[in-house]
C-alpha cells in the first residue's frame, strides 16, 4: 500500500488487543523505494507464554492449515505454563531465612555432587552459593524447594512435609499397630528415616546361594528396590498440598509406599511399568537429588525396581493412582508378629557378615569398626543378629567380658571360631 491511514493502524492496535496474554508485537512500516509502505508485524516471545487465544479461542497450525484448539490441549498447555512460572516448590518459602536450614545437609549435596562429577570441585563451599547454583534461592530469597530439601522447622507453615511409618499386624489398618511414627524431615532425611526403620522392621530370610557354602541372609525385598521406590515418592509427591505426607505401611503380606499427589499429566499408572517419559513435579528437588547421584533424570527408575525385583526372586510391585495418591506395593510375606526378634544364629551355617566378623577380628576389634565393615547401618540389629549369636556359640569373645558396656570393649575370634573359618574354606 501506498500510505497507510490512521483507520489501518486502529485496526491492526485493535486486531492485537485481542491476544490474551498481551502479546509483544512489534509493528514497523517500511517504506519501499517504489513508494509503498510494507507493514511488518514481529512478535519475539518466551517459550513460557503460550498458549494464546484470539478474540477468546485458541488455535493451532498444522502444516498449511489453521484451526480451533481441541479444548483438552489448551487445558493442558495451560497448566504446563502456570507450572513452568508459578510451581509451589519455586515460590517464596514462609517466614524462612538461610538460618533456618541445614548448613550441614546442604553442604553434604555439594560433596556427593562433585564425587559424581556434578558439580565442580572448584565450586564455592559459601551455602549461599551452593543454593544459587542449584536454582533454590532466587535474588536472595529461599524458596520452599530449598526448605522442603534443607529444611530445620516445618511447623506451623509446613505441616504437610510429614513422613509416617507404621507397622501393622494382619492385612489391612484395622489390625493392631505394633510400630507407629510420624516426623516432620526434610527429604534427604526422611530417605534415610525410612530405610534405617525398615532395616530395623523387616525379617531377615536365610537361603543357600547354589555352589557358597555361607548362608545369606537378606530382606523379603531388595533394598535397592526400596530405595528407589522411596525417594521417587518423596521427590514427586504434591507438596502443595498441606494434608499431604509421604506414607510407608508395613503388612503380613505386603509393603506399601504411598505419596499425596497425582501423577503427572500424560502418565497412567500402567506406562511405570514400562519405559516411560520423567516428568518430574517438582524439578528443582529432583534436580537436587540428582547431583547427589541418588537418582537418574530419564524415567527408568521404576523400571529398575521391576528388575531388581526379578533378580531377587520376587514379584514386581504393582503401581496404583487412587485417593489422590499414588501407591506401590511390594506383595511378599513379612513375619506375623513384630515380637519375633528374627536372630539368625550360627548352629546351621554363617551368615555372610558373621563370616566378615570372624574373619576381621583376628585382632581385636570395636563394635563400630565391625559394623563398618559389615556395610551395616542398625546397631542394635548388628549386635542382635551377627555379633550376639557368635558370642554364644563361643566363636567370638570380649575382651572384657567382665564389663561388657566398656568404652574399651573390643572383639576377637576365638580359637574355635578359627578352626571353624579354615573348614568352611
Amino acid at each position: 500500500m501506498r500510505d497507510v491511514s490512521d483507520r489501518t493502524r486502529r485496526e491492526i492496535a485493535a486486531m492485537l488487543d485481542l491476544l490474551e496474554p498481551p502479546a509483544p508485537v512489534a509493528t514497523q512500516y517500511v517504506e519501499l523505494p517504489s513508494g509503498k509502505t510494507v507493514i511488518v508485524l514481529q512478535a519475539s516471545l518466551p517459550g513460557e507464554s503460550h498458549p494464546f487465544t484470539f478474540d477468546g479461542r485458541a488455535y493451532r497450525r498444522v502444516e498449511t492449515t489453521t484451526s480451533v484448539m481441541p479444548q483438552e490441549r489448551y487445558e493442558t498447555m495451560l497448566l504446563e505454563r502456570a507450572h513452568a512460572r508459578r510451581r509451589w516448590e519455586n515460590q517464596r518459602a514462609v517466614d524462612v531465612g538461610i538460618d533456618d536450614l541445614d548448613h550441614a545437609e546442604i553442604l553434604r549435596t555439594r560433596e556427593a555432587a562433585i564425587q559424581h562429577r556434578r558439580i565442580s570441585p572448584e565450586a564455592s563451599t559459601n551455602v549461599r552459593d551452593v543454593l544459587d547454583r542449584l536454582g533454590l534461592r532466587r535474588g536472595g530469597v529461599i524458596t520452599q524447594a530449598a526448605q522442603v530439601l534443607y529444611g530445620t522447622r516445618f511447623l506451623p507453615d509446613y505441616p504437610q512435609v510429614l513422613l509416617k511409618m507404621a507397622r501393622f499386624r494382619g492385612m489391612s489398618v484395622t489390625g493392631d499397630i505394633l510400630d507407629n511414627r510420624q516426623e516432620h524431615l526434610q527429604a534427604f532425611a526422611a530417605v534415610r528415616e525410612v530405610v534405617a526403620w525398615l532395616d530395623r522392621t523387616l525379617p531377615l530370610a536365610a537361603r543357600f546361594p547354589a555352589g557358597d557354602l555361607f548362608r545369606e541372609d537378606r530382606q523379603p525385598v531388595p533394598a535397592d528396590a526400596l530405595r528407589e521406590v522411596l525417594l521417587n515418592a518423596v521427590m514427586h509427591r504434591d507438596y502443595s498440598n498441606p494434608s499431604g505426607y509421604t506414607a510407608v505401611a508395613v503388612f503380613d503380606d505386603r509393603i506399601e509406599v504411598r505419596s499425596i499427589g497425582a501423577l503427572p499429566r500424560g502418565i497412567a499408572a500402567a506406562d511405570l511399568s514400562g519405559p516411560h517419559r520423567s516428568i518430574p513435579r517438582n524439578p528443582l528437588i529432583a534436580e537436587a537429588f540428582h547431583r547427589t547421584g541418588a537418582v537418574e533424570i530419564w524415567g527408568r527408575g521404576t523400571n529398575r525396581v521391576i528388575e531388581a525385583c526379578t533378580r531377587h526372586g520376587i514379584e514386581a510391585p504393582t503401581f496404583e493412582e487412587r485417593d489422590g495418591a499414588v501407591y506401590v506395593t511390594f506383595h511378599v510375606q513379612i513375619a506375623a508378629s513384630a515380637d519375633i526378634r528374627h536372630q539368625v544364629g550360627t548352629k546351621s551355617a554363617l551368615s555372610r557378615h558373621q563370616v566378615q566378623v570372624l574373619e576381621s577380628s583376628a585382632e581385636p576389634r570395636t563394635i563400630a569398626e565391625l559394623q563398618r565393615l559389615c556395610g551395616r547401618t542398625d546397631r542394635t540389629k548388628f549386635r542382635n543378629q551377627v555379633v550376639r549369636p557368635l558370642l554364644e556359640d563361643g566363636l567370638l569373645e570380649m575382651t572384657i567380658p567382665d564389663r561388657p558396656r566398656s568404652s574399651h570393649q573390643r572383639y576377637r575370634t576365638t580359637g574355635t571360631g578359627a578352626r571353624l573359618l579354615e573348614k568352611a574354606c
